[in-house]
């Protein structure tokens, strides 16, 4: 992992410059610039927006007691492409603005969360919880109903100091 990161490290930032001065030769450098500096506010716009309404969004779900996880990937997504636009470049800017597309977003998305899924491994069980090949433990139980409590002769029920009625009073 370390020798990729260190080769995005150093051919991004390339790659960058030939854009830079390919696309300057192309419109000028004013427009050059004017471009990137227009993108860049796009970006912070987008993190502002865009990530409080995903965190709504993210709310929502849990709040109807469900697991948010495409809202939380959509999210990431949306977050990730503010930060490329973000960041000082044409080719990340195309790659942020690619990351705009919500069918984009689902393909890339789903793919990384199946990478997830087969990958991933959580204290000896895999990410997916219906692939648990842990031991089977079987048992009975059975139901215990408290005692009478002698004070007040309901089940269960116990005097507080906290309340009244109970030792101090």
């Amino acid at each position: 992992m370390a020798p990729v990161v260190l080769l995005l490290l150093i051919l991004v930032p390339l790659a960058e410059i030939a854009t830079f001065i390919e696309v300057g030769g192309w419109i000028g450098t004013l427009p050059t610039v004017a471009l990137v500096i227009g993108l860049a506010g796009l970006g912070f716009w987008i993190l502002r927006h865009q990530g409080l309404g995903t965190l709504r969004k993210a709310q929502a779900a849990m709040d109807r007691g469900e697991m948010p996880v495409d809202e939380v990937t959509d999210g990431a997504f949306i977050v990730l492409a503010g930060l490329l636009l973000v960041l000082p470049g044409l080719l990340t800017d195309a790659v942020g603005l690619l990351l705009l597309v919500p069918a984009i977003r689902r393909v890339i998305g789903g793919a990384v969360t199946r990478w997830i899924r087969a990958n991933m491994r959580v204290s000896g069980m895999s990410a997916s919880y219906r692939s648990y090949s842990g031991p089977v433990i079987e048992g009975e139980a059975e139901a215990v109903e408290p005692e009478p409590d002698e004070t007040s002769g309901r089940k269960g029920d116990r005097p507080s100091p906290w309340i009244g009625g109970g030792p101090s009073n």
